[in-house]
C-alpha cells in the first residue's frame, strides 16, 4: 500500500516540479527584478540595516532580527543540504550556476511576497497580526477571488507536508539519527499500518513532534523568540561545516595532484636516461 502512496506522490511531485514551473518561476523572478529596477541591489545596504535594527514608526509584534530568523528557519536546511546535493548529482556541477541565477531573481520574488503580505495583513481580535498569500489574495484581488485563496491555503498544506515541507524535514532529521544510533536497525518496533521502524526513528520523530508543537503553540512570538535564538547558530554551523568540507576536497585534490606530477617527473626521467644506462644482458 504505501508503495503504491510513494508511487501516487512521485508522480504528482514529478508533474507539479517540473520544467513548466520552473519556467514559470524564474520568468516570475526576472519580470519582478525588471519592474522593481534590480532592487535586490539597490536596496542592499538598507536591508542590511534595518536586519539588525528597527524600522522607526514600524508596526508589528515581533523584531526586524526575529522576522529575519523567522524567514530564514525555512530556508536553511533540508533545501540546502538535501536539495543542493541532489541538484548536482542529477545535473552535475552546472546545476550550481543555474541555483545562483535563480536565487538571485527570486530575492525580488520573496520581497514582492513580504511586502504584499505586510501591505494586506489584517489584526485578528486578539490582536495578533495576520497574514500570507491567502489573505493578499482576498485583500489585494477582491472577494470574487476568495476561492484562490481557500485554494491556495489547502494546496500549501499538501506541499508542506507531502512535498518539500515536514514530511523531508522529519525524514531527514531521523536519517540522520537512525545511521548515528541504529545504523543496522538491530533494535525494531512493529507499528500497526505503518510498518518497522527503528526505535532511533521512533523516538527522535516523537521528541520532534513536541518540540514543534511546544513552539508553535506560543504561536508567532515563540517562533520568532526559538528562531533568533537557533537560526544564528544553525546557519554558523552549516557554514563551518560547509567550510570544512571545500577545505577537505581542496586538500584531498591538490595531493592527488601533486603525485600526479611527482609521477610524470618520474616516468620523464626514466625515459630520459633509458638509452643511456648500458645493457649488461
Amino acid at each position: 500500500m504505501w508503495n503504491s502512496i510513494n508511487q501516487i506522490l512521485a508522480n504528482i511531485d514529478n508533474f507539479v516540479w517540473g520544467v513548466p514551473l520552473m519556467v514559470i518561476i524564474l520568468f516570475g523572478g526576472i519580470l519582478l527584478t525588471v519592474r522593481l529596477g534590480l532592487l535586490q541591489i539597490r536596496k542592499l545596504p538598507l536591508a542590511l540595516k534595518w536586519m539588525v535594527k528597527n524600522e522607526e514608526e514600524a508596526e508589528g509584534e515581533i523584531t526586524s532580527f526575529a522576522a529575519l530568523c523567522t524567514a530564514l528557519s525555512a530556508t536553511i536546511g533540508t533545501g540546502n543540504i538535501v536539495g543542493v546535493a541532489t541538484a548536482v548529482c542529477a545535473g552535475g556541477p552546472g546545476a550550481l550556476f543555474w541555483m545562483v541565477i535563480t536565487a538571485f531573481f527570486g530575492m525580488a520574488t520573496k520581497y514582492s511576497e513580504g511586502l504584499l503580505a505586510v501591505k494586506y495583513r489584517v489584526i485578528g481580535e486578539d490582536g495578533h497580526s495576520l497574514g500570507g498569500p491567502f489573505y493578499y489574495i482576498e485583500q489585494g484581488m477582491g472577494k470574487s477571488w476568495k476561492w484562490l485563496a481557500k485554494l491556495f491555503a489547502f494546496f500549501g498544506v499538501c506541499v508542506g507536508l507531502f512535498g518539500i515541507g515536514t514530511f523531508s524535514q522529519v525524514n531527514g532529521i531521523s536519517s540522520a539519527v537512525n545511521g548515528f544510533f541504529d545504523a543496522n536497525n538491530e533494535h525494531c518496533v512493529n507499528i500497526p499500518f505503518l510498518g518497522e521502524y527503528s526505535w532511533s526513528v521512533v523516538i527522535a520523530s516523537l521528541i520532534l513532534a513536541v518540540c514543534v508543537a511546544l513552539v508553535l503553540i506560543g504561536g508567532v512570538k515563540r517562533i520568532a523568540s526559538v528562531s533568533q535564538v537557533v537560526v544564528p547558530f544553525m546557519a554558523i554551523i552549516y557554514v563551518l561545516f560547509v567550510a570544512v568540507l571545500v577545505k577537505s576536497i581542496c586538500t584531498s585534490f591538490l595531493h592527488k595532484y601533486q603525485i600526479i606530477l611527482s609521477e610524470e617527473y618520474t616516468s620523464k626521467e626514466e625515459s630520459k636516461y633509458q638509452g643511456v644506462i648500458p645493457s649488461f644482458s
